[in-house]
């Protein structure tokens, strides 16, 4: 059964490049409300832990490197159907691959650096908010 609620996080790339607010008009014109955001840093322990997933794969190292070079924004966002319409939002993770006008078409420089987290499953949008956000953060 699908949820009316997905997170998301802005990347360390998308946020050294000053995409915050393009990234977050294109998310509220969507439709989506914001019920809780920050900006805030990964440590390396919270960027294994967030991403355990992928321990065994071969680039997991890179990734908890990348995700934990500078401040990211986390937000948990409202909307009928949430986590599908924003997997359509923010497009492929190959920036290639991703239709015109997605987040990732537009901000994202590369399947690594694609700018733009979004939660693939109800069950994850769930847990990964729960990971950033206290109950008493969530509007």
């Amino acid at each position: 059964m699908a949820t009316n609620r997905t997170f998301t996080m802005l990347k360390p790339d998308a946020v050294e490049k000053g995409h915050i607010g393009a990234i977050l008009e294109k998310i509220t014109a969507s439709g989506f409300r914001i019920v809780a955001m920050k900006l805030t840093q990964m440590t390396k322990a919270d960027a294994e832990e967030f991403y355990g997933i992928h321990k065994e794969r071969p680039f997991f190292g890179e990734l908890v490197e990348y995700m934990t070079r500078g401040p990211i924004v986390a937000a948990i966002l409202e909307k009928d159907n949430a986590v599908e319409d924003f997997r359509t939002l923010i497009g492929a993770t190959n920036p290639a691959d991703a239709a015109e006008g997605t987040i990732r078409k537009l901000y994202a420089a590369s399947i690594g650096e694609n700018a733009v987290h979004g939660s693939d499953s109800d069950e994850n949008a769930a847990i990964e908010g729960a990971f950033h956000f206290a109950g008493r953060e969530m509007f």
